[in-house]
């Protein structure tokens, strides 16, 4: 399933907006606020396809009998432009466990890239929602060797994607890799550029939130 939260008119667009206009972008405490207020939307939408239980909880004056959680999800990040998005989902699943993957595209001379994936750190997600965040959805590649990494340890419950911009090629790689996942996607741009940057985009989501990486 797919959820374009761009094809119904939201705050989300304004916050779009301000991420990729150049003359905003250039305010990091903007950006990586805007980042984090899109994965506070998405948990919340998120938040209402999760199962849940009654719970008996006293209050001063009684018991009133509640909808709780049946159990916490699992949040997951690519490590590092995912880091702002994650902290939304966190702010509302504030007893999640988490996931962390460091990963990133090694491009080569010909043109083309390589993933390169050096740290994995996971709660059990077996029987559990797990929620992957990650920024971009450029060509994929990154986001489903990260989910293939972390499924190979056990089977969640429900799977969801969520990602602030996507490309149709992106979309289509992961629908084709896990097509029992729920993808949440802020708006969907249909190009990529010659290096695989989403095209219009916003440029690179890390360093702009982060400031420009050295590679070492």
């Amino acid at each position: 399933m797919l959820t374009n939260l761009s094809a119904t008119n939201s705050i989300v667009s304004q916050w779009i907006s301000e991420l990729r206009d150049t003359a905003i972008q250039t305010d990091r405490l903007r950006f990586r606020k805007n980042l984090e207020r899109i994965g506070e939307v998405m948990a919340y939408e998120i938040s209402k396809l999760l199962p849940y239980k009654d719970e008996a909880v006293t209050t001063p004056l009684g018991t009133a009998t509640c909808r709780v959680l049946e159990q916490q999800p699992v949040v997951a990040t690519i490590l590092r432009a995912g880091l702002p998005l994650h902290q939304g989902l966190l702010n509302f699943f504030d007893g999640a466990d988490n996931a962390f993957i460091g990963a990133y595209r090694k491009h080569n001379a010909e043109g083309g890239f390589e993933i390169d994936q050096q740290y994995v750190a996971s709660q059990a997600i077996t029987g559990r929602p797990l929620i992957m965040a990650d920024t971009m959805l450029a060509t994929g590649a990154s986001l489903i060797l990260a989910l293939q990494t972390l499924l190979a340890a056990g089977k969640p419950s429900q799977l969801h994607i969520v990602c602030v911009i996507a490309s149709d090629e992106g979309i289509k790689q992961l629908i084709t890799s896990f097509p029992e996942a729920h993808i949440w996607a802020g708006v969907i741009d249909a190009g990529l550029s010659a290096s695989n940057y989403i095209v219009p985009g916003l440029g690179d989501a890390g360093d702009l939130a982060f400031g420009e990486k050295i590679q070492f």
